[in-house]
């Protein structure tokens, strides 16, 4: 666990370090027609951290919960993520991260084994959760870098 919580922890600063630097119009230009620009991805990162957030707490709290998918798109615009100011995606998102990670850091293994029954991915651990998350953070890292770079 503590290689995850360690990826867990330093996800906000090279989110930080990937766009130091970048110019409004680069942070808030969509690479096509209805895909996400970099502001974009922030705050679905934010908003995604915050059902995650609730997530852990509900499998902890009654293991086997059912834990409701949702529409990413649907979220993204009724959550007006073009408007968002950059700064305050990447706060929301540090700061829901730090807690999550507060939560994490004080498991015990049994209740990293806590889980839950995801609409689409099926039963799932604390301990899936947290890795999934590793994932998610790095797949759109990986976009935001190649939205920057074209």
């Amino acid at each position: 666990m503590n290689q995850i919580l360690d990826n867990q922890r330093e996800t906000a600063i090279k989110l930080a370090t990937l766009i130091a630097g970048k110019s409004e119009d680069a942070l808030r230009r969509a690479p096509a027609p209805g895909k996400w620009s970099v502001v974009e991805v922030i705050a679905h990162l934010a908003e995604d951290e915050l059902a995650t957030s609730w997530r852990y707490r509900q499998m902890l709290e009654q293991p086997g919960v059912l834990l409701a998918g949702f529409d990413q798109d649907e979220w993204a615009r009724r959550g007006q993520y073009a408007q968002w100011d950059l700064r305050d995606a990447l706060e929301l998102f540090r700061m829901l991260r730090e807690a999550n990670v507060r939560l994490l850091e004080g498991l015990t293994d049994e209740e990293w084994s806590r889980w839950g029954t995801h609409s689409e991915r099926g039963r799932l651990t604390v301990a899936d959760l947290a890795g999934h998350m590793n994932g998610h953070d790095a797949r759109h890292m990986a976009q935001i870098a190649r939205i920057l770079a074209g």
